[in-house]
């Protein structure tokens, strides 16, 4: 029998981003509050501080920040007659762990999507019919616009402290940002960061090509910030330690560093780390959330926390999972194309090319997670899909992260792997190499999707949540066009030497090698209950008293990184609670 909690207004489920933007946002309301996470307590002091944050081995090659796959995994196979099997270390993608989660150990890379994209079934039909539509692929409109999204990713932008460089303030194009982008109704709160070395010669080769090259937004801090929580940032050093890393100059925008800090302050607001939650309870009639049942591995019991609202904040593939076990919409099917929680599961498709320079020095150990120049010129508002024979698009960037030696140090095809041969290499090459990086889209299809697994259990007996993926033609054939637009600009830079890594046509999904942690789908949005888990306001179509946030709610994936849509997306949710449901509590549609 599991020990019972005082109720609370509000259990958040998963303290990230969204979870602690929700936190934010409703204990301004005066409710009770309670987040639950799973991992440790973290903060910049005393988890981030220098110099024992700057440690590769640790952080960025064993992992210290992220999810443990013996604390919860998935079992994968890409296609129906394969045997799923556990993912016992996590490679493709890195699911963070503790308080902050993903959001403390990203790079801070923070896009809005592209008005087009939110409505990408219009968009399609409008302009080439629904023809070229593939028959296996979900392609679909999200609920909300861009329109009257856009105040709530301008608010993201201000709580998180982005930098960057308008493109488009209120439909006038500005010299110097992306001519692409939606509209703006301000600039970006802080100056974009300065760009390193390569951006410069990317940037320079890109425009003599006819492209709009402009600086990457992120949640790096070009200057000192101080955002509506009252949480300060101070600018980057460009140490190089950003991704898989936590901040420990207050200079990356985190939950930590935005939020978490004016949060704990709150005395409606607690938190419980260490608290595994392992299903949402429901009322007899299954209408709504009584609840949620988590483990207290800190005491070693299970415990029933009973609330009025439940939000589900945690990583997509948790979020996704906990929705199949709680019973939160019918499961899907992708056989008879019935039910929706686990529908949509898509990722991120990405390659990119290396160019080395005998006389050009780099100098890689100066770097930032989000700096560096980017073309938005091959963007979904930009192809033909008719003429080029895909859906989708991608974004391009040149930018400098880090030098770390064990991480960063491209080497020409060819090069041993180990020996006199590899070391001289190292000693030729060595900061003097650069990327051209292509970040695109993937959309969903019937046959990708989450269930769950009839074999494979976790510690606390539950079934694993088994994801079926694979790549699809169709964004095969997206990355394949990047591959020949990117090599003509590399080509025209004139490296000593280059050499291409994309995906090619028939290229199975390979788990091992990382390539993002832009997981997206499972409880997607829709205007109907058929045909996604939440409605508009990111609330249970069947469940109106649970909420779910993060990516999970994206349709297809969009070319650019997620977290400015979840960002908007969480807002735009805490917003309709606080304006519609806290006074009379309903299915707000």
């Amino acid at each position: 029998m599991a020990r019972q909690e005082k109720k609370k207004d509000v259990v958040i489920v998963g303290f990230g981003w969204t979870g602690a933007i929700m936190g934010m946002e409703l204990a301004q309301e005066g409710l009770e509050i309670v987040a639950l996470e799973r991992g440790p307590d973290r903060d910049t002091v005393p988890d981030f501080k220098y110099p024992n944050m700057i440690d590769e081995l640790k952080y960025g090659v064993r992992l210290k920040l992220m999810q443990r796959a013996s604390q919860q995994t998935v079992t994968v196979r890409r296609t129906p007659d394969e045997v799923a099997l556990p993912y016992r270390s996590f490679g493709a993608f890195l699911p963070g762990d503790g308080v902050g989660g993903a959001g403390s150990h990203w790079n801070g890379l923070n896009w809005r999507p592209q008005p087009q994209e939110l409505k990408l079934r219009t968009h399609v039909r409008d302009h080439w019919g629904e023809q070229i539509i593939p028959e296996d692929m979900l392609l679909g409109d999200y609920p909300v616009s861009y329109d009257e999204m856009e105040p709530f990713f301008a608010r993201f932008e201000r709580i998180a402290g982005i930098s960057g460089k308008a493109g488009n303030l209120n439909g006038k194009i500005v010299e110097g940002g992306n001519p692409f982008e939606g509209w703006r109704s301000s600039e970006y709160p802080m100056p974009a960061m300065p760009t390193t070395w390569d951006g410069k010669k990317f940037a320079d080769a890109a425009r003599a090509m006819g492209y709009h090259p402009f600086p990457a937004p992120g949640g790096i801090a070009s200057t000192a910030y101080v955002n509506e929580y009252n949480m300060q940032m101070g600018p980057c050093n460009f140490c190089g330690f950003c991704e898989r890393y936590g901040c420990y100059q207050y200079s990356k925008s985190s939950p930590q560093t935005a939020v978490i800090g004016a949060l704990k302050m709150m005395p409606n607001f607690s938190y419980r780390t260490e608290a595994e939650v392992l299903r949402v309870e429901m009322a007899p009639d299954g209408k709504t959330a009584t609840g949620v049942t988590y483990y207290d591995h800190k005491n070693k019991e299970e415990v029933f926390q009973p609330a009025d609202i439940v939000i589900l904040s945690s990583f997509q593939l948790n979020n996704v999972h906990l929705a199949l076990l709680s019973g939160i919409g019918q499961p899907y099917d992708p056989v008879t194309g019935e039910g929706v929680t686990g529908r949509n599961f898509a990722y991120q498709m990405t390659g990119g090319v290396t160019l080395f320079f005998k006389n050009e020095a780099f100098n890689p150990f100066i770097g930032t997670g989000a700096n560096g120049m980017c073309i938005d010129d091959f963007g979904v508002n930009q192809i033909d899909f008719g003429k080029e024979g895909f859906i989708g698009g991608a974004y391009w960037r040149a930018g400098q992260t880090n030098g770390q030696p064990i991480h960063t140090m491209p080497l020409p095809s060819g090069t041993p792997g180990w020996g006199a041969g590899w070391k001289k290499a190292i000693g030729e090459w060595y900061g003097h190499a650069m990327a051209i990086g292509t970040h695109g889209s993937v959309m969903s299809y019937k046959s990708n999707h989450l269930d769950l697994d009839p074999t494979y259990r976790d510690p606390h007996g539950r079934p694993l949540m088994r994801m079926n993926f694979n790549w699809n033609p169709n964004d095969l054939r997206m990355t394949q066009f990047m591959r020949m637009k990117a090599e003509e600009v590399a080509r025209s830079m004139n490296p000593d030497l280059m050499q291409s890594g994309f995906k090619k046509i028939g290229t199975m999904f390979d788990v091992r090698p990382y390539q993002t942690t832009h997981t997206t789908g499972g409880h997607i949005m829709s205007d109907n209950p058929h045909e996604g888990v939440v409605n508009r306001y990111s609330q249970a179509w069947d469940k109106h008293n649970v909420f779910l946030t993060g990516a999970g709610n994206f349709i297809q994936n969009t070319q650019y990184n997620p977290t400015g849509l979840l960002g908007g997306l969480v807002l735009h949710t805490a917003h309709a609670i606080r304006t519609q449901y806290l006074s009379n509590p309903r299915p707000l549609i």
